[in-house]
């Protein structure tokens, strides 16, 4: 159900599972800057063999791709850029800031200073998808089956920088689809090591997808990072997603610059490549075979796909940073513990949560961050609710709130009993020290939908407030944690 009909059918409700407490009672009434694109299918290899080394390619391959990359001019066909707004980052989570790189000033989200004087290690988290830019995509909810947002690092207690690159959200540049954007890379980690609250001896790069592949180029050119993981990186561009490319094609030189599995041999830092064996496994297979470096380690995992493999083993690569403390890198991953992280049982989500004040009725409480309060439509309150529509229990939940002068409002004990007669489970309780009830039923609609409601009604003085909580029955237990949450930070003004 799309979020119209939703809201809809929450008025609905409200009109008619409280109508018995409004006639005895009084007058009480019961996602790369929009959603950010996700992944499409994974990107598949052509039959013919991507991943050998041509013997005529020359000076320029066996320089290594460090001096082979800055001794190269790409040709842009296309000048191709956008100018999407950044929004702002929860506050004391991330902030928004700018980086230096040779393109010019880039932005990019980066985890707030915890304040404790302390270094801490940090990764940069290259996003999949050919755009640029950035945008809320890390902060919204992180799907079990395809969780692109490398928010499991960030849960974990590690710092986290999402970069931009250039031609992206307004900044300077254009798509060079792959080869300038390895520049911006290492000019995110230069602006990384510079901060007072990051050991620049323990900073990780890490990416899916294009941003695997991007992940994978960066460690190729550059020795400064302490681990790579890369998930879903491609081999050999020549086979890939010809569409985005806005380099001259007809030169193949612009392919190799882009191509990993050429400049393999150059990996100095510990790099993980990890792949379902439905998704990319090929180009995996391909670079497994192509090269004898040590530093490299290639994982597919069987029963999974390109997107599947990353919610599970990005928590455990986020494990094996908090882990690896030591002078030197000691990170060691086994396809038994890539195997086992699979299995693990699907913990709830923890979204980022953001404080709102309301002027009127006097609150302030805590919600997701990706969820916006909006005056309702007949203007007697609010509603709070996504602004996305995926099918979760962030995205598809939604609270209304409002507030009722205590003479145009029910009595707390009557509104329970009323509750009580349409089978509410109904308990007392105190808010902010102050007298609740926290009513909670599951219900069919007429169209066949379950839904679950938790309606908290708070006696503040001279007037109630209520907060009315709606979700659809199969999310009931995500989000009954979720509104708890909620329910826990509200506060009142004095």
């Amino acid at each position: 159900m799309n979020r119209k009909l939703f809201r809809k059918a929450f008025a609905l409700f409200i009109a008619i599972m409280l109508a018995a407490s409004i006639t005895a009672c009084g007058s009480k009434e019961a996602g790369e800057s929009t959603a950010a694109s996700e992944e499409g299918a994974a990107d598949k290899a052509e039959t013919a063999a991507a991943g050998e080394k041509e013997e005529g390619s020359g000076a320029a391959l066996s320089s290594g791709f460090a001096k082979a990359h800055d001794a190269f001019t790409t040709t842009l066909v296309r000048e191709e850029n956008d100018d999407d707004p950044i929004p702002e980052p929860p506050e004391g989570v991330f902030d928004l800031v700018s980086y230096s790189s040779k393109a010019g000033d880039l932005a990019a989200y980066v985890s707030s200073d915890p304040g404790d004087g302390e270094k801490h290690p940090m990764i940069i988290w290259v996003v999949g998808g050919w755009g640029n830019g950035i945008d809320d995509f890390p902060f919204t909810y992180p799907d079990w089956e395809d969780d692109q947002t490398g928010s499991a690092f960030w849960q974990a207690g590690i710092l986290t920088m999402y970069p931009s690159f250039r031609g992206g959200n307004g900044n300077p540049g254009y798509y060079e689809a792959l080869f300038g954007e390895v520049d911006d890379i290492v000019s995110a980690y230069e602006y990384a090591a510079a901060l007072p609250y990051v050991d620049p001896e323990r900073i990780y790069l890490g990416g899916h997808s294009t941003g695997g592949t991007r992940a994978l180029l960066a460690s190729e050119y550059t020795d400064k990072f302490r681990a790579v993981f890369c998930f879903g990186a491609v081999d050999d561009i020549t086979y890939h997603n010809n569409d985005q490319f806005t380099f001259d094609t007809d030169n193949e030189e612009e392919y190799k610059m882009r191509s990993p599995i050429h400049w393999l041999d150059d990996v100095k830092s510990p790099t993980f490549l990890i792949e379902g064996r439905d998704g990319n496994s090929d180009c995996l297979e391909r670079m497994k075979e192509a090269s004898q470096n040590d530093q490299i380690h290639c994982y597919v995992i069987e029963n999974a796909d390109h997107f599947s493999v990353l919610a599970p083993l990005t928590r455990l690569a986020a494990e094996k940073i908090l882990a690896d403390t030591g002078a030197e890198p000691a990170i060691s991953i086994t396809q038994e513990e890539l195997d086992q992280a699979m299995e693990q049982e699907i913990p709830l989500p923890v979204p980022v949560m953001t404080k709102r004040r309301l002027e009127d009725p006097g609150i302030t409480f805590s919600c997701p961050y990706i969820w916006d309060v909006l005056d309702s439509a007949d203007g007697n309150g609010y509603e709070v609710y996504s602004r996305y529509e995926y099918d979760n229990a962030w995205d598809m939940s939604t609270l209304q709130i409002e507030g009722y002068p205590s003479e145009e409002a029910v009595d707390l004990q009557m509104l329970k009993k009323s509750m009580e007669d349409q089978e509410y489970l109904v308990n007392d309780m105190t808010i902010d020290g102050r007298a609740a009830i926290d009513a909670i039923i599951a219900f069919r609609s007429d169209n066949g939908e379950t839904y679950y409601q938790r309606y908290v009604s708070v006696e503040n003085g001279e007037e109630y407030v209520d907060f009315n909580f709606l979700t659809y029955g199969d999310y009931m237990e995500e989000a009954n944690s979720l509104f708890q949450d909620i329910i826990e930070s509200i506060a009142f003004e004095d």
